[in-house]
């Protein structure tokens, strides 16, 4: 069986680095696969530029999708995921800074399967990264045509 990895797109290089370092103290082994941008995160996905010798079936078992991306927005990253027949049963969660009620619905509306604000406190983003983990990696099933 394949490592599950998890798509983590996200342009900051200190909320990467955050990430990975909630990753490493909750025991999170999977890979984790950044994209700086949501063109990236696209051409990942859909096996596209610096990725097109990816197998596309190989899929991630989770997506960690920032909304403020430049290039594509997360909103439109996350509308091409759901548009695709290939991808749009996966599991993103919407992980951003942006406290807009208007994002927070267009996130929904567009097919998020969880909305995560940015915990400021580094201890706060370390527990929320652990129970993501654990939720997401352990507990959810995903579905069967996916993996």
């Amino acid at each position: 069986m394949k490592d599950k990895v998890i798509l983590l797109v996200e342009d900051n290089p200190d909320d990467v680095e955050l990430t990975l370092r909630a990753f490493k103290k909750n025991h999170i082994v999977n890979k984790l696969i950044v994209a700086p941008n949501g063109l990236e995160a696209l051409d990942y996905l859909f096996g596209r530029g610096i990725y097109q010798e990816r197998d596309i079936k190989d899929l991630p078992v989770l997506i960690m999708l920032d909304l403020n991306l430049p290039k594509i927005n997360g909103l439109e990253v996350l509308t091409a995921i759901r548009q695709n027949e290939m991808t749009r049963l996966l599991p993103v969660v919407v992980i951003t800074s942006s406290n807009r009620n208007e994002d927070l619905l267009a996130s929904y509306t567009l097919g998020a399967n969880s909305y995560i604000p940015k915990p400021v406190d580094f201890n706060e983003f370390m527990e929320a990264v652990k129970v993501l983990g654990l939720y997401w990696l352990s507990w959810n099933k995903p579905p069967p045509l996916i993996h």
